[in-house]
């Protein structure tokens, strides 16, 4: 159902979307896809279409949020497209295509490619009036009715972790359900700064259960509005 052959990897389709990757991109997603069917011992039918074309697909649906049967005439078929999605998942492919270029770029900065050190912080956002009532909620605080993303990056700026949940869900509430995820997937990770809407019993319950500090970075006396704090 894919292309696999060197002489056939790249794609004869003309690049018109902004979500068509990049040779630059291809080059890094290429060796994280998984192994073809056809070379597994379980065995399968050879790639018919370009794996570079089938992976624009995904990107495309994802960015526009159409459904599979309404991806574009010039992709592969939506149930091939459908399929290598659904099994790229299932073989945290994404996750890969996350943790890899991380790593790469923290040795190339000279630093562990695990980090120690993290960022934590959430940020709501409005959901449209088709996203169910059961993944979203009201923050008072924001005056926003949607999801609020609870993300973790490193020292650098590079995403660890993200946690979606309804808005009215406390930046408490969400860093708990996102630590015991990465308590999983960072081992090293041993401290967090953050402001202090994530003080409280969640410093001990971190320290306690998880073994990561949380330190609360505070606003600088006297600050009016948004500004940039040192290690925050």
């Amino acid at each position: 159902m894919y292309t696999t052959t060197a002489q056939d990897s790249s794609t004869a389709r003309p690049r018109r979307y902004p979500t068509d990757t990049t040779d630059a991109e291809w080059a890094l997603i290429e060796p994280l896809l998984p192994t073809p069917a056809c070379e597994t011992s379980s065995g399968g039918h050879p790639e018919q279409h370009p794996r570079r074309d089938v992976v624009d697909a995904i990107r495309y649906v994802i960015d526009n949020g159409c459904k599979w049967r309404g991806l574009p005439a010039d992709f592969p078929p939506w149930q091939t497209v459908s399929g290598f999605y659904n099994r790229c998942s299932r073989d945290n492919v994404v996750l890969a295509l996350r943790d890899s270029p991380r790593e790469q770029i923290r040795t190339r900065a000279g630093r562990h490619h695990q980090p120690s050190a993290g960022v934590i912080d959430s940020q709501s956002v409005r959901a449209a009036e088709t996203a169910g009532r059961d993944t979203r909620g009201y923050d008072a605080g924001k005056k926003v009715n949607g999801r609020k993303r609870h993300i973790t990056t490193d020292t650098l700026g590079l995403l660890l972790g993200v946690c979606v949940t309804g808005a009215h869900v406390t930046d408490r509430r969400g860093a708990e359900l996102l630590l015991r995820y990465l308590r999983t997937t960072q081992q090293r990770l041993s401290l967090l700064r953050a402001d202090a809407g994530y003080a409280g019993r969640l410093i001990t319950w971190a320290d306690t259960a998880l073994g990561i500090t949380l330190h609360i970075v505070r606003k600088i006396t006297g600050q009016i509005g948004s500004q940039a704090l040192p290690r925050r």
